[in-house]
């Protein structure tokens, strides 16, 4: 009898403990953000609970959430450019349950006084444009337009035609310049942790795979870098071979890089008052500030309706004069873009160290909308200014308007490379962990060109690349731009393979009438798979040099393969899966996971478990996207 009391008090204190704990339970708050006047969804709005550290961002659906909210009454605060800030008070989260929240935000009038009078008076027919806001004249007000946003979800990103299986004996060459951005990967993050997929031509795979250091060796032959291949299997289509060529740049330690002569083109035109730009931007160029030495200079140089150089070049000892330059700068008017880039050489120009590292750093979200505005003419504008030996980079921020098309290109043109700054932590890595891999430049106009073995295989597929193509006359013209390698940095490219004596259909033309193809007899002797060849020039130099290295294909099985082999694998699985590629083959999100996690290593910067995250993020995300 005794212990059957002793269960039944167990039983009701365990009871009792359940209810206990179902009344603590989080629960969570999620809902859309949208436009008060238009009803449509605001992407990249940023929404937090007030008085908590609880953050998140609307997706392109406008859709947001906070998950893990304790039980109690929170106000929930929207900012978005162009938008007066909202606040929901009195939302009210009980234990274990999910509220649903409704966010208005009411579009925020700006004046803009019109002193030409001629501009008054035609402001019935056209009202002048400012980024993404568009303008009703006022004449009562005395000639003040009065605007209201438009659409805001205006990003640009350039389509890609994804490469196709090419048949080796009509296409036996394979040539491309190398692309070091890294610039895609954390576009790509910045979607999935807001809770949405990203848009198929934000995804650049190459881009992808070269955001991750990998571990090979560096050069010891006097080159700016070492060549590596290996080949395996290929984890996304049976019977075909998958092969990684690596390029590792020779590593300048920070105490030998030569003297840096630095102008900081800063975009504060209206378009970037949110907390993922201009604030973030100040905070990461800090960052950079922090590793100057005594012989680099800084300039500073910032554009909105007009251009304006708010710190002339300045010693890298200064820094709190720096410092202070970055704190003042505020968000306002239109961007008057190509007008600051002209500004920011001349500067850059008027301060050249020979022998240095004269550089431009562009930040900027590419919302150029006043004066010179088009790709086209501001590539040639800068192209005309990279032959003087100033190089661009280009660092983006912020969402909404970002256009990653012009910026990419912008930077390719430019001699530099573009990166994409979503947190403070990827600033670090880009302006402090690789700083000399993304300012100092040690190889430009680097081309790849690779020769197939028709004997060893019939068919070739290179995996991203597509806006980085070249003819196969290029490779051999000095005349030709290609892409720029920077101290330390590494270039993975990776081809999906068709052994000869497959019987797969591949795409190719009817039989010439007036000539053949015909393989040499010694192909079928020869162990190697492919020949590699590289062309560069010094980062000053006008006349290219070349390397050439062959390939063999030991037959590895996939588990044999390095771990950096079998990471860039899933890697790009994953970005064929984000494409949704005519080639992914059996590729799963599951598959992707299970090869990354197990070619983690020792993941300097943790960069590849946070990609395990993310590829488990888009794995529910894409299931979300099918249940649809």
């Amino acid at each position: 009898m005794k212990q059957r009391n002793i269960l039944v008090w167990a039983a009701a204190a365990l009871a009792a403990l359940a209810g206990i704990l179902w009344a603590v339970q989080p629960g969570s708050i999620s809902g859309t953000v949208s436009d008060a006047v238009t009803k449509l969804p605001l992407s990249g709005a940023s929404l937090k609970l007030v008085g908590t550290s609880f953050y998140a961002k609307s997706d392109a659906a406008g859709r947001f959430t906070f998950n893990g909210v304790p039980a109690g009454t929170y106000s929930v605060m929207a900012t978005h450019p162009g938008h007066e800030t909202a606040l929901v008070k009195g939302v009210t989260v009980e234990s274990g349950k999910a509220v649903t929240v409704a966010v208005a935000m009411k579009p925020a009038t700006l004046d803009l006084k019109v002193k030409d009078e001629r501009k008054v008076m035609a402001c019935k027919i056209a009202a002048p444009a400012c980024g993404s806001i568009a303008y009703e004249c006022d004449q009562s007000s005395g000639g003040v337009y009065r605007g209201v946003p438009a659409d805001f979800n205006t990003e640009e990103y350039a389509t890609i035609s994804e490469n196709s299986f090419k048949d080796v004996l009509q296409e036996p060459l394979s040539t491309f310049s190398i692309d070091v951005d890294p610039a895609s990967y954390a576009n790509v993050r910045r979607f999935l942790n807001s809770g949405s997929l990203p848009y198929k031509d934000a995804v650049r795979i190459e881009e992808l795979v070269n955001y991750f250091p990998y571990d090979y060796p560096q050069p010891d032959d006097g080159t700016p870098f070492a060549v590596h291949a290996e080949a395996a299997p290929c984890p996304w289509h049976a019977g075909h071979r998958l092969v990684r060529i690596g390029l590792k740049g020779r590593e300048v330690p920070a105490g030998k890089l030569p003297p840096a002569n630095l102008v900081f083109l800063i975009d504060v035109s209206g378009s970037m008052q949110s907390q993922d730009k201009l604030p973030l931007l100040k905070s990461a160029f800090k960052l950079l500030v922090q590793q100057l030495r005594p012989q680099d200079r800084v300039a500073i140089a910032v554009y909105a309706s007009s251009e304006g150089l708010v710190l002339p070049s300045t010693a890298g000892k200064d820094r709190k004069a720096i410092l202070a330059a970055l704190d003042k700068l505020e968000a306002g008017g239109c961007t008057a873009g190509a007008a600051g880039i002209r500004l920011a050489y001349q500067t850059a120009l008027d301060n050249y160290i020979k022998g240095g590292n004269n550089r431009v750093i562009l930040a900027t979200d590419g919302d150029f909308n006043v004066g010179v505005s088009s790709t086209s003419e501001l590539i040639a504008m800068i192209e005309e200014k990279r032959e003087h030996g100033v190089f661009l980079s280009v660092l983006g921020f912020g969402s909404g308007n970002l256009k990653d098309s012009r910026m990419e290109q912008l930077a390719d043109k430019g001699n530099g490379n573009y990166a994409y700054i979503d947190n403070l932590s990827e600033a670090r890595k880009v302006l402090v962990s690789q700083m000399g891999g993304t300012l100092f430049t040690i190889a430009k106009d680097v081309k790849i060109q690779v020769e197939f073995n028709p004997a060893k295989v019939r068919g070739y597929k290179l995996i991203g690349y597509e806006n980085r193509l070249l003819a196969k006359e290029d490779f051999n013209d000095d005349t030709k731009d290609a892409g720029e390698l920077g101290s330390g940095h590494t270039v993975t490219a990776l081809y999906e393979i068709v052994p000869a004596g497959s019987d797969e259909n591949l795409p190719g033309v009817d039989e010439l009438k007036y000539q053949t193809t015909v393989v040499r007899p010694d192909a079928g002797k020869s162990p190697e798979l492919m020949t590699v060849k590289l062309r560069y020039k010094d980062p000053d130099g006008t006349r290219s040099r070349l390397i050439v290295g062959p390939v063999v294909d030991g037959g590895a099985a996939f588990a044999q393969a390095s771990e950096d082999f079998r990471f860039a694998a899933a890697v790009a699985e994953f970005g064929l899966l984000l494409r949704n590629s005519p080639f992914k083959g059996s590729a799963s999100y599951g598959q992707v996971i299970e090869l990354a996690r197990a070619a983690c290593g020792t993941d300097p910067g943790g960069y590849r478990a946070e990609f395990v995250r993310l590829a488990g993020m888009a794995r529910e995300l894409a299931g979300l996207a099918r249940s649809e």
